[in-house]
């Protein structure tokens, strides 16, 4: 099987469909990383137009494989919602790192790569495959090397393993969450996966940024617990300034302290299962006079802007539960999104509580942005995708390709980009290193 020089970079292949302008699109990445927090990473980069190439082992695939939602729920490999959304935009290839070749393919493939993402814990790429930093230099001088782990690859905690509730509630953004005299709520999701997905791609950014004005290469070791703790706000400073300990607040605010401030039930109820009602809500939220007269005009009580209870904001936190009970009269008499457009109109900030059903099916501005563009999928058919948030004028991100089918572009990857033979690849998949 013949060796190629590492280091030697070979041109990117050129996209089978017109992809435009893409700002990311002589970058190719090299995916380690499974579960949600590296690949929210690099489906990031690779909607802005990056080569980022999945890279699975057959016998042990990413463990969203198995994730719900499934269409029409039925299980199987290449059938998870969860994946799908999560790995977009991506090539997906097999690989057997424990067969030796299958590591000497996998170092092939970072020598002619520009980043390595991994969110393995903290002693796997050096120890075990003996793919530290260091030695990916050998193969690639400037390669960005990008690990995000719980704890992060130095301090006592290193070797620690998390998920996303366990870093959310170690960085302190769990006890956070929830009302005043009660115990946390948590985040009811692993949103802390997706925030260290975000800062990771932020950050290879920045590395590529100065690659491009130095041509040196740099390793990012990223944790997410700090990802968390800097998410945190101001409650660190309070403490460290004024020895003040966290006060949940739920929906009401503390920073600035305004009323009204709140969700307030609306008309209609929402089944979410079994004997159980969830209400319709809507956030309304004054944080000047002019705001407050406005809403005291919108729920038809003018003269509540002159009720000595509430005539300045100062009154308005005093009585904030009779305030609240007022309004809430108010916005039970009508839908949320009614709420939110009358509030809207004149001046008040609010918005309404939308679950899945408002946002993908009747959200008339998500509509008008085309945030849910439709790709078809090999085995589970055409349906939506949540869409880029940021919209570029020149070099916009895109949804073009649905997530790989385990395996499905181990032909190109191997042949084109790596370039070996029929028989050679016929014969990696007889020895199971692919």
């Amino acid at each position: 099987m013949p060796k190629r020089e590492a280091g030697a970079r070979r041109p990117l292949p050129q996209a089978k469909e017109p992809m435009g302008p893409d700002a990311l699109r002589d970058v190719r990445i090299v995916d380690l990383s499974w579960i949600v927090a590296g690949p929210t990473c690099t489906r990031v980069l690779a909607d802005f137009g990056a080569q980022v190439i999945k890279v699975e082992y057959e016998g042990a695939p990413d463990y969203i494989r198995g994730s719900p939602p499934f269409v029409e729920d039925q299980p199987g490999v290449n059938r998870s919602g969860f994946f799908n959304n999560l790995n977009r935009n991506k090539l997906g290839i097999t690989l057997n790192v424990r067969h030796p070749r299958g590591m000497e393919l996998l170092r092939e493939l970072i020598a002619i790569s520009d980043v390595v993402v991994e969110n393995f814990s903290s002693r796997v790429m050096e120890e075990r495959w003996g793919l530290g930093y260091e030695e990916q230099r050998k193969l690639r001088p400037d390669i960005i090397y990008c690990a995000l782990s719980g704890f992060g690859h130095s301090g006592r905690h290193r070797d620690y393993t998390t998920w996303g509730p366990t870093a959310q509630a170690h960085s302190g953004v769990t006890f956070m969450s929830g009302l005043p005299d009660h115990e946390p709520a948590g985040w009811g999701f692993s949103y802390m996966d997706h925030t260290a997905g975000y800062q990771a791609a932020i950050a290879i950014l920045m590395a590529l940024h100065h690659r491009q004005r130095t041509g040196q290469g740099q390793w990012i070791d990223l944790s997410q617990v700090e990802g968390g703790v800097a998410i945190t706000g101001t409650a660190i400073l309070d403490y460290a300034v004024n020895g003040r300990p966290y006060r949940r607040v739920g929906d009401r605010a503390d920073h600035p302290q305004v009323a009204p401030h709140n969700a307030y039930r609306c008309l209609g109820q929402v089944i979410v299962g079994e004997g159980q009602h969830d209400g319709r809500w809507c956030v309304i939220a004054c944080f000047n006079e002019e705001q407050w007269c406005a809403l005291c005009r919108v729920i038809g009580e003018p003269h509540l802007a002159t009720d000595p209870r509430f005539a300045t904001n100062a009154d308005r936190l005093r009585h904030q539960d009779e305030l609240d009970v007022l309004i809430e009269g108010w916005t039970r008499t009508l839908p949320p999104r009614e709420v939110m457009e009358r509030c809207q109109q004149a001046g008040v900030p609010s918005g309404m509580v939308q679950n899945a059903r408002d946002k993908v099916g009747d959200d008339p501005q998500l509509r008008a942005r085309g945030f849910f563009p439709e790709v078809d999928h090999p085995e589970i058919g055409r349906f939506k995708y949540e869409g880029v948030p940021a919209k570029l004028s020149v070099t916009p991100g895109k949804v073009l390709r649905s997530s790989p089918v385990l395996g499905q572009h181990n032909e190109y990857i191997y042949r084109e980009v790596l370039g070996f033979g029929a028989e050679e690849l016929e014969q990696m998949m007889v020895e199971g290193v692919i």
